[in-house]
């Protein structure tokens, strides 16, 4: 008896260590920090942006000629023209995806090591929420970016992004706001699909292998690769986006129903369709260079930051 009473009391402390040793129940993180992210690397990302937008809206032809010529005739302060609209896009639209991500990964038991398909589920659910609740801040961003390029009598001039949600609302009336919420929200889906999910799935592949760990090489590696995917899967719908009004001559001849400011757009299946004929089928990726030079930066941006503001929480939690 004395001998048990001995391994009992033996077996004690290693269950008490066992006990003290269980791990902390990891909380989540805060819903905003994917849109602080995102407006981070959006503001540095943003003359890239603009170039995007003009490229598609206007005569542009060239990255580079269009860079100059924005410099050329508003100086460097040009290219981070409606920079507030980027802002607002973010908080609204990148807010609201990587909140409607992380808890679609929920709703469809998406963890870590998920097949892709089950994450670009996920993606794809939030990226249906999300497109049509930025539609405003994306028209408002694509508008404030494309204004300096049109003839100063046709300008819109918003002084910044709230000034042209109000004049929107009250020139063209509420449903303004939804105007080109139909490929938007399409866009969204595949590119929340596209480089949310992909991101997912790359980071957790390199981290099988015995060449990463978890920290910022593995998160370049894997935003690069996602960044591509995103830039090649959205390419179509980013220009279809971009094609669905008539407009004067100073924009190409089937030009943006964002920057539409009144009423006679044209249906996406008409914009497709005489694309189509008049360009083939390679007009889906026009602009693909430059939108991958945006995209590119912009996702390894977001990523990069996204990691390290966790680490920041983390650390404030003492999970580090």
């Amino acid at each position: 008896m004395a001998a048990e009473r001995e391994a009992v009391s033996a077996q004690a402390p290693e269950a008490k260590d066992t006990v003290l040793l269980a791990p902390k129940k990891k909380q989540p993180y805060p819903f905003w920090l994917g849109g602080i992210a995102a407006t981070i690397a959006a503001s540095i990302t943003h003359p890239l942006d603009l170039t995007k937008v003009r490229l598609q809206a206007s005569g542009d032809k060239r990255m580079i000629a269009s860079l100059q010529k924005t410099v050329r005739t508003a100086g460097v302060r040009g290219l981070f023209d409606g920079i507030t609209g980027t802002w607002m896009r973010q908080m609204s639209y990148s807010l609201c995806r990587f909140w409607a991500y992380d808890e679609s990964k929920k709703i469809v038991g998406a963890g870590p090591n998920s097949p892709a398909w089950k994450l670009a589920l996920a993606g794809s659910m939030a990226g249906g929420i999300a497109g049509f609740v930025g539609n405003p801040g994306e028209i408002i961003m694509v508008r404030l970016q494309g204004d300096f390029a049109k003839p100063p009598e046709k300008r819109l001039n918003y002084k910044n992004c709230f000034d042209g949600l109000y004049r929107m609302v009250r020139d063209e009336g509420p449903s303004s706001l939804a105007r080109g919420v139909t490929p938007n929200v399409f866009r969204a889906i595949l590119m929340n699909a596209s480089q949310l999910a992909s991101y997912d799935y790359f980071k957790a592949e390199l981290l099988k292998t015995p060449y990463f760990n978890d920290n910022i090489y593995c998160h370049f590696t894997a935003s690069f690769a996602a960044g591509t995917v995103a830039t090649t899967v959205c390419s179509p719908a980013d220009v279809i986006k971009a094609r669905n009004c008539p407009f004067p001559l100073y924009f190409m001849p089937d030009s943006r129903i964002m920057n539409a400011s009144g009423p006679g757009s044209n249906s996406t299946l008409q914009v497709i369709r005489n694309s189509l004929k008049n360009e083939g089928p390679l007009f889906m990726f026009k602009g693909w260079l430059p939108a991958w030079t945006r995209l590119q930066p912009t996702t390894i941006l977001i990523f990069l930051t996204l990691e390290q503001l966790k680490r920041a929480v983390d650390w404030t939690r003492g999970d580090l």
